[in-house]
C-alpha cells in the first residue's frame, strides 16, 4: 500500500493561521505531479504546534482533496500511548489511509516499551501503521529486533527508517519482510538499493516530479536511472537540512513562490548565510 514518493507535507500558515486554501493547492500540486502519498501533520508539517483541532482540520482537508487518488497517512503519533491512540482513532475516523507514529520523545522507552507502545495502539485502532524511527529527534532508537517483533502485528506493514545507520537498516531487512521507507532523502537510493520501496520525503515539496521518478525508477530495477536521479539532486538534498527542518524547505518554497515562509515558534526564519547558500542550490537546479 505505501511504496514511492510519499511527501511529507508541509503546513502553510498565514497570519498565524493555518491555510487551508493553500493547503488544497499544494495537495493538487502533488496529484498533479506523481507524488504517490502525502504525510499531513508530521514533523514537517510542524505537528508539535499544531492544535488538536487544527491537525483533524488538516487532515480532512488533505483526505477531502486527494479524494482515495493516493494514500493519506497522517502523522498521529505523541510520547503518550493514550494520547497517541486518540489520534490515530480520530485520523481514522476522517478515512486517513494510515497513520505515522513516532517513537515516543522525552521519556525514552526500553525496547520493550516501544514494543508495548506500538503493539497496545495496533490492537486498539484497525488502521495501518507506519513505524516512525528518529533518534535524532526523539533520543530513542527502535532497534531491528524490536521492529521484527512489531512486524508480525497484522497492522503494522511498514517502517519509516531515518535513524541514518545503513548497516541498522540492512539487519531489518535480515530480520524480517516490513516494508522499509526512507525516512532521509539524502539515504533513498541506498535503502531502495537494499529492498526498500521508498521515501517518506521532505524534498518531494519542491521537486515531487523528481523524487517519483527516482522511486520509480528503483522500484522497477532501473539502477542506473535511480542513482543518475539521485547523484543530480544530491547537493539539493543537503541544502535542505542545513538547518532544522522545516526551515529550509518553507524558505525554499517562498523563494520558487510556492507560498509565504511563515513558521511558528520556537521554529524561526532562516539565518542570512544559510539562506543565501540555499538560493545559491536552487538556482543551480534552475528552481528560482
Amino acid at each position: 500500500m505505501f511504496s514511492g514518493s510519499i511527501v511529507a507535507l508541509v503546513t502553510p500558515f498565514k497570519n498565524g493561521e493555518v491555510d487551508y486554501e493553500k493547503l488544497r493547492e499544494l495537495v493538487s500540486y502533488h496529484l498533479e505531479n506523481g507524488t504517490n502519498g502525502i504525510v499531513p501533520v508530521g514533523t514537517t508539517g510542524e505537528s508539535p504546534t499544531l492544535s488538536s483541532d487544527e491537525k483533524y482540520k488538516v487532515i480532512k482537508t488533505v483526505v477531502e482533496t486527494v479524494k482515495g487518488k493516493v494514500p493519506v497517512i497522517a502523522g498521529t503519533g505523541t510520547n503518550s500511548t493514550k494520547t497517541t491512540i486518540e489520534q490515530t482513532k480520530v485520523a481514522k475516523e476522517l478515512k486517513a489511509d494510515g497513520a505515522l507514529i513516532v517513537t515516543p520523545y522525552y521519556n525514552k522507552p526500553t525496547q520493550e516499551g516501544l514494543y508495548r507502545h506500538y503493539e497496545a495502539i495496533a490492537k486498539s485502532v484497525s488502521i495501518p501503521i507506519v513505524i516512525y524511527n528518529v533518534p535524532g529527534r526523539t533520543s530513542v532508537n527502535i532497534l531491528p529486533e524490536t521492529v521484527a517483533r512489531l512486524s508480525k502485528i497484522k497492522n503494522i506493514p511498514t517502517i519509516k527508517e531515518a535513524s541514518g545507520d545503513i548497516e541498522q537498516i540492512k539487519k531489518i531487512f535480515s530480520l524480517c519482510g516490513i516494508t522499509v521507507l526512507s525516512g532521509d532523502d539524502a539515504l533513498t537510493f541506498s535503502v531502495m538499493q537494499f529492498g526498500g520501496k521508498g521515501v517518506i520525503s521532505v524534498v518531494a515539496n519542491i521537486i515531487p516530479r523528481e523524487v517519483s521518478q527516482l522511486c520509480s525508477a528503483l522500484n522497477s530495477g532501473d539502477m542506473k536511472k535511480g542513482k543518475e536521479l539521485h547523484t543530480k539532486f544530491s547537493n539539493l538534498f543537503k541544502t535542505l537540512f542545513i538547518e532544522t527542518n522545516p526551515i529550509p524547505v518553507k524558505t525554499a518554497m517562498e523563494l520558487m513562490g510556492m507560498m509565504g515562509c511563515e513558521l511558528r515558534l520556537p521554529l524561526c526564519e532562516m539565518g542570512k548565510e544559510n539562506r543565501e547558500k540555499l538560493k545559491s542550490s536552487l538556482k543551480e537546479y534552475s528552481l528560482i
